[in-house]
């Protein structure tokens, strides 16, 4: 198309009208966007809490605080001290002043000047064990809370941690924990020192001249309403603060432990578009924050010039007025130092009180975490099924059984229905079955990891639920596919949970298994360190620690979770053959997708849908030709096209 001006142009697409179809296709994705933002908003960000109790959230900070009490009575006591000294120092100004005309007025002035270095000197050399012993109280008392909080988190359910993002939980631990801290790091309990200093100088600024008393004290209404004004919104800005300092915790954790896959799906540009509108979120709250908190400072400073201005107003306009008294130069110059140290405490009291805001925003996400009681793994939840009376009455020849479990995740979508399985002590017992049949479930119950809803697990004739956490878990050990390692060396993750590894019993789990010579082959051998999650070895190296890691807790129980699914088809097989000779008298719930590691077991449970639908042997299973018959026929022939498919002409580079 050639324009007026003779420039040739692209004729533009005619659009297309917007049918009503279209429309509506246009705002249901949108919606579905919205919803899926909401969704992932409502996951990381914790709901608004309710109106704050700061004397209750006080109160429940004083079991961490009370063992260190001591230090804390130690620097109140020379705060109070401190503070009275503070006071002497107008008063020896004023008399020094006030004597300077009169004949001894030298000596007097020289005196004040020794009398003010001497309090000055005292009161530096009290603040420095003042303020060491209130922070050490502070310090030693947050480091006991935060040890009751990573305890406490150890006792919460698997079900727990399945709906809380990390992030949070890192939160709590550290950013809360270091919020209540400021209370102490940034002496914000030195408010009982100013309002000592408040009530002493109230007293001496009437003494010497109540006129001008009344001036200043009229000034405290407007700062009332100030600091009434900024509380409430103050403590919204804090909690907002807390709230998406959690949120930005838990994205960066989830973006750093999926790197692989983000980087795999390219979608590093999403990814850092998510994380500056998280970042912008928290530079808004922190700038609330900090904009109320300058607006008061800057309100109390206003109002303390004015004060300042008014006193100098008020001595030389009714100087000399017979119905009132004369105000010399020495009290003037007291009382204009007295109105500046009057504001000083409210000016630390204002920001004091935005410190012991952000304090109790982080003390309410702490407490609010530590009422949780609903996912307590040392006893059921009321919504679960309480221990039967004859809960250690069961069949004590049984290694463990299940016995009608039904169990669900969420409410009304059974994992497991009526569920029944049992086990002698050295007994080889297999799951098989789809994935999302319920086979790893099963491992969970056994241990207790979640709670059944109905029927009954047993571990040697007793209820699970009979158990103490601690007993019922040393009968078991876990081999699971996906390995975690702990930073350390390769001989404390085998010895997990030993305090005190036992080196000669490490080296005989890894001989039992044939693994030996392949770790001390490594630079360090068994005391190689192994670095986060275990990424400087490889799946099948991690897998072979797993297992000598069960020999050397020697269980009489073993759950071996898709245990050799990271290991090749040769050392499976050696694999194989020594825990064959290691297992002997042991029990094992094997849970398998590779059919042919599980022939040899004496029963074999086939789950479908949650359900178990055939238990037999190998070769019962097969001659009965139902599920196991099919999915083994099927694995059969593929892993027998693999092994005929020819090779590649392509040379591999």
């Amino acid at each position: 198309m050639t324009t007026g001006n003779g420039v040739t142009g692209v004729s533009p697409e005619p659009q297309r009208p917007r049918t009503p179809a279209t429309t509506a296709a246009a705002q249901s994705r949108s919606s579905r966007a919205s919803r899926t933002e909401e969704a992932l908003s409502r996951f990381h960000e914790e709901s608004k809490l309710g109106e704050a109790y700061d004397a209750r959230n006080l109160l429940r900070l004083w079991p961490f605080i009370k063992p260190h009490a001591g230090y804390l009575l130690f620097s109140l006591g020379l705060l109070i001290v401190t503070a009275l000294l503070a006071m002497l120092r107008p008063l020896i100004m004023r008399g020094a002043l006030d004597a300077i005309d009169t004949p001894d007025g030298l000596a007097h002035l020289t005196r004040a000047g020794w009398m003010l270095t001497g309090v000055l000197l005292t009161e530096q050399f009290l603040s420095f064990p003042q303020l060491y012993s209130m922070q050490l109280a502070g310090a030693r008392a947050m480091a006991d809370l935060r040890a009751h909080i990573f305890s406490f988190l150890h006792t919460r359910r698997l079900a727990f941690f399945d709906r809380t993002p990390v992030g949070r939980l890192v939160t709590r631990v550290t950013n809360d924990v270091d919020a209540i801290n400021e209370i102490f790091a940034s002496n914000a309990l030195n408010a009982f020192g100013d309002l000592i200093r408040l009530v002493v100088i109230i007293a001496i600024m009437v003494s010497l001249e109540w006129h001008m008393s009344l001036l200043t004290f009229a000034a405290v209404i407007p700062v009332a309403v100030g600091v009434n004004w900024t509380r409430r919104r103050i403590r919204d800005a804090f909690r907002e603060v807390r709230s998406k300092t959690s949120r930005m915790n838990s994205y960066l954790n989830e973006q750093v432990s999926g790197m692989a896959v983000v980087q795999a799906y390219a979608r590093e540009d999403r990814s850092d578009a998510e994380f500056d509108e998280i970042n912008r979120a928290y530079r808004g709250a922190n700038n609330r924050s900090i904009v109320y908190d300058a607006t008061l400072d800057a309100a109390i400073e206003m109002v303390s010039s004015v004060c300042v201005a008014m006193a100098l107003w008020y001595a030389g306009r009714y100087a000399g007025v017979e119905s009132l008294k004369d105000v010399s130069f020495g009290t003037l110059f007291a009382f204009v130092a007295y109105i500046e140290m009057f504001f000083v405490p409210i000016r630390d009291l204002s920001s004091r009180y935005t410190l012991l805001q952000s304090a109790m925003a982080g003390a309410e996400r702490v407490f609010e975490l530590l009422d949780n009681q609903d996912e307590d793994a040392a006893a059921p939840p009321a919504t679960s099924a309480q221990p039967p009376a004859d809960a250690t009455a069961g069949d004590a020849s049984l290694a463990f059984q299940f016995d009608g479990v039904t169990f669900s995740y969420k409410p009304g979508l059974d994992v497991l229905h009526d569920v029944s399985i049992a086990a002698r002590p050295g007994d080889k017992v297999a799951l098989v079955g789809a994935t999302g049949a319920g086979k790893s479930t099963v491992a969970s119950l056994l241990l207790r990891l979640y709670e059944v809803q109905s029927g009954s697990v047993r571990v040697f004739g007793r209820d699970v639920r009979s158990y103490p956490r601690d007993e019922l878990r040393k009968k078991f050990a876990v081999v699971p596919q996906d390995v975690f390692l702990f930073p350390g060396t390769v001989l404390s993750n085998i010895a997990a949970g030993d305090a005190d590894p036992d080196r000669a019993r490490a080296i005989q789990a890894l001989q039992r298994i044939g693994a030996l010579d392949l770790f001390e082959r490594r630079e360090g051998g068994l005391d190689a360190q192994v670095l986060e999650r275990g990424h400087n070895f490889s799946a099948g190296e991690r897998q072979l620690i797993a297992f000598a890691r069960a020999l050397y807790r020697d269980p009489p129980i073993f759950i071996l979770d898709e245990a050799t699914a990271n290991i090749d088809s040769d050392t499976e097989a050696k694999l194989q053959r020594a825990l064959e000779g290691a297992m002997v008298g042991r029990t094992a719930l094997m849970i398998a997708h590779r059919l042919s590691t599980i022939r040899a077991a004496d029963r074999i449970v086939v789950f479908h849908k949650g359900c178990v639908v055939e238990q037999g042997t190998h070769d019962e299973l097969l001659a009965l030709g139902g599920i196991y018959s099919r999915l083994y026929r099927l694995q059969f022939a593929r892993e027998a096209q693999e092994a005929t498919a020819p090779a590649s002409s392509t040379p591999v580079p």
